[in-house]
């Protein structure tokens, strides 16, 4: 039966939805991350994403081969009493990684930790919206080190977009710079 939207499995296995508009784009080898989408597990072989301005945490437990990556839009926001986490801000997006990890049976210092993104790929939109870009980063490195994850790779900022590959069969990362957007 033809994937449809309605067929789709969910992104997050060990963590519900990843986001509340529905599972990302997925195939039985490769899942399509999104803005503001999350996986964690081992049921597909590869994920991939396209960062700007936005930021990606990717983690992978060398032991018990299983991993995750977050793609998230911006640092955080303030969020009202019972109001559901949402994987575009950067401090509920690598929380709901930490929760999925955790029902795993894992901690965070067993976790391997890249982390890409932010670029200034529209100068002048970024200059009105406060360098969100800059803001990614900063959150993404605080929370690598509020975890106690192990940081083993980082490409971050400049004005160049990224194209992010993570194999949750060997742990592999491969990150490709795009042409500069000036």
């Amino acid at each position: 039966m033809p994937e449809t939207p309605a067929t789709r499995k969910p992104a997050l296995p060990l963590a519900g939805p990843a986001t509340q508009a529905g599972p990302p784009a997925r195939s039985p080898d490769e899942l399509m991350l999104m803005p503001g989408e999350l996986f964690f597990g081992r049921d597909v072989a590869c994920l991939r994403t396209l960062l700007g301005s936005c930021v990606a945490v990717t983690l992978w437990h060398p032991k018990r081969r299983i991993g995750g990556m977050c793609h998230f839009l911006l640092p955080g926001r303030t969020r009202d009493p019972g109001q559901p986490r949402d994987g575009k801000y950067g401090d509920e997006a690598v929380g709901m990684l930490v929760d999925a990890l955790k029902r795993a049976g894992t901690r965070p210092a067993d976790y391997e930790a890249h982390l890409y993104g932010g670029a200034d790929t529209m100068p002048d939109l970024e200059r009105s919206m406060r360098y969100v870009g800059e803001r990614n980063i900063e959150t993404g490195w605080r929370l690598i080190d509020e975890f106690g994850f192990n940081l083993v790779g980082v490409d971050v900022g400049e004005n160049v977009p990224r194209v992010l590959r993570m194999s949750l069969i060997t742990g592999r990362v491969d990150m490709q710079r795009g042409q500069s957007a000036r």
